[in-house]
């Protein structure tokens, strides 16, 4: 099926696709261009250590979220543990939960005066730093306990896909040549579900590589740190590209990684939906040590920073419930609706362009818009101010030669900015959802208004929009809550004295004083909910269809 579209159709789905593409091509080629001395010196004094940090950083948090979420999501799929109806959705809750938060509750935790160590030295008598050692939270090894805290979820969903998609019978077959179901596990299970937890670690290690805001909290000098210090404090948008293209470099190879992982999945047999799940009834000790193990992870990845956030929201109410508080929330609702609109609009053309056009050429415009939900949020910072302060100094500049007035950073500074940046980054949010509700359409239907004398624009109108606006919907809500929480970008891009929630919560974590921003990042939170219980649902009817 191939219809014919109108010329501006087609023009338009390229030149948006260019047009958000543009970014990563102003990056890399900024990237490219002759450097000054900063990125040399940088180069040798610290940014080696900027890039040793970035690795340990990624490869910690890839193996501490393995070892928490890999063990709940095997109990999950295959045990009939106490309370799992709950649990199971309970696990992913940590990913609501904004990392610097968690880094600046735990900090005021665990430090010389916080309650755990007064605590410690009340009961064993010390009396000093001095007395005892007490690992450090502000470090590198804390800031790794912390992403991995709230991103294992990423893995734990992978992976417990995977042990309940996997073959009963093979399961079944080696527990008959007499392995234990912990050996089954090591030997069979495990091995079978790696495309799954490659994908998983991918995940989180690009998420750990785009943290600024916890690695910043606990002076942990990283790449994304390095990105933000070279852009703000030397002004430098050559250096910055430049460390900016060497974690986009990072990010291809962990996205390669997971792509090839994926290849693998076809050589493993998955269940037929026909075979019988055979639950393991954990008894004992084994039984206590699941429950305690899985009601952690809830409990210090989501519950207790929870309360503790309500706690700070009771006991300061009337000092944090001001006239900022909703001038700030109206400053995001305003940029994260605008951009959740634009993203649809871009989404709904690009869809339905590629659907009508229904060739390979046409899917490309799709792919090139995708690309920024790759980018982390400070690289893709850097790379929308180039196309964007070169566009302001050609009006400045063409103003002048007309013997007008320049108009200054009418793009480049502006909020303009911060939309734009959130639709480059999560327009493949909405394009996902606006395709993957089209693909439910049947191809009949186009074919018969056509047949009825339906031009293009009409059958979108009366019959593509109907039919997949809870698509359209739900990409709009997600592009929200994104652009509602999204933290590094906003911090480069933001006019001066523009604040959004984000911003507003990560200044008061800077200052140590969370409390007084307590409602604000109770919002975030209960923003970031919204996607996991959809998650959640969905996931629900997959298993019971």
């Amino acid at each position: 099926m191939n219809h014919q579209l109108p010329f501006y159709w087609r023009a338009g789905s390229w030149l948006l696709a260019l047009l958000l593409f543009s970014p990563v091509v102003a990056l890399v080629v900024e990237a490219l261009a002759p450097s000054g001395t900063l990125f040399e010196h940088l180069w040798n004094t610290v940014l080696p250590t900027y890039i040793i940090n970035s690795i340990l950083l990624i490869i910690g948090v890839s193996i501490l979220g393995a070892i928490l979420a890999i063990p709940a999501a095997w109990v999950m799929a295959n045990t009939n543990l106490p309370g799992k109806a709950q649990l199971q959705w309970l696990l992913i809750l940590p990913l609501a939960m904004p990392s610097y938060v968690i880094a600046f509750i735990y900090t005021d935790l665990l430090e010389f005066a916080g309650p755990v160590q007064q605590l410690l030295r009340t009961i064993t008598g010390w009396e000093s730093a001095a007395d005892y050692y007490f690992p450090e939270i502000r470090s590198l090894g804390g800031a790794i306990i912390i992403l991995a805290l709230v991103l294992y979820p990423y893995l734990y969903l992978l992976a417990r896909t995977a042990f309940l998609e996997q073959s009963q019978s093979q399961v079944l077959a080696s527990r008959l040549l007499g392995c234990s179901p912990l050996n089954s596990f090591f030997r069979v299970s495990l091995p079978m579900a790696r495309p799954a937890i490659i994908t998983g670690l991918a995940l989180m290690g690009m998420e750990a590589l785009g943290d600024f805001a916890t690695v910043s909290y606990f002076s942990v000098p990283t790449l994304t740190t390095a990105v933000y210090d070279t852009w703000l404090g030397y002004g430098s948008l050559n250096a910055a590209a430049k460390i900016s293209a060497m974690m986009l470099l990072v990010v291809m190879l962990l996205i390669s990684t997971e792509k090839y992982s994926r290849r693998r999945l076809q050589l493993y047999q998955k269940n037929t939906g026909q075979e019988q799940k055979e639950h393991i009834a954990l008894i004992g000790k084994t039984k206590w040590l699941a429950l305690g193990w899985c009601w952690m992870l809830v409990i210090l990845g989501f519950l207790l920073p929870s309360l503790i956030l309500v706690n700070y929201l009771i006991r300061y109410f009337e000092s944090s419930w001001n006239a900022e508080l909703f001038q700030y929330g109206l400053n995001s609702l305003m940029v994260s609706g605008s951009a959740a609109a634009v993203a649809c609009f871009v989404a709904l053309f690009l869809s339905i362009y590629q659907r009508l056009k229904n060739d390979t050429f046409a899917k490309i415009p799709g792919r090139l818009v995708s690309t920024g939900y790759a980018l982390p949020g400070n690289v893709l910072a850097i790379g929308v101010l180039i196309p964007l302060a070169l566009t302001d100094n050609w009006i400045n500049e063409l103003l002048i030669q007309w013997g007008q007035s320049p108009v200054g950073l009418i793009f480049s500074g502006s909020a303009l900015t911060l939309v734009f940046a959130y639709v480059v980054r999560f327009s493949a949010v909405a394009v996902g959802s606006v395709e993957s509700s089209l693909g439910r359409v049947s191809p009949s239907l186009d074919m018969a208004s056509r047949t009825l004398g339906c031009h293009p624009q009409g059958m979108v109108k009366r019959i593509h929009i109907p039919l997949i606006r809870k698509g359209l919907l739900a990409g709009l809500l997600l592009v929200f809550i994104e652009s509602m929480k999204e933290l590094p970008a906003t911090l480069l891009l933001r006019p001066f004295n523009f604040e959004t929630l984000a911003t507003w919560v990560f200044q008061y974590v800077s200052d140590e004083q969370l409390e007084y921003a307590a409602p604000a990042a109770l919002v975030l939170v209960l923003v970031g909910l919204v996607p996991l219980i959809m998650l959640n649902r969905s996931l629900e009817r997959q298993e019971q269809s």
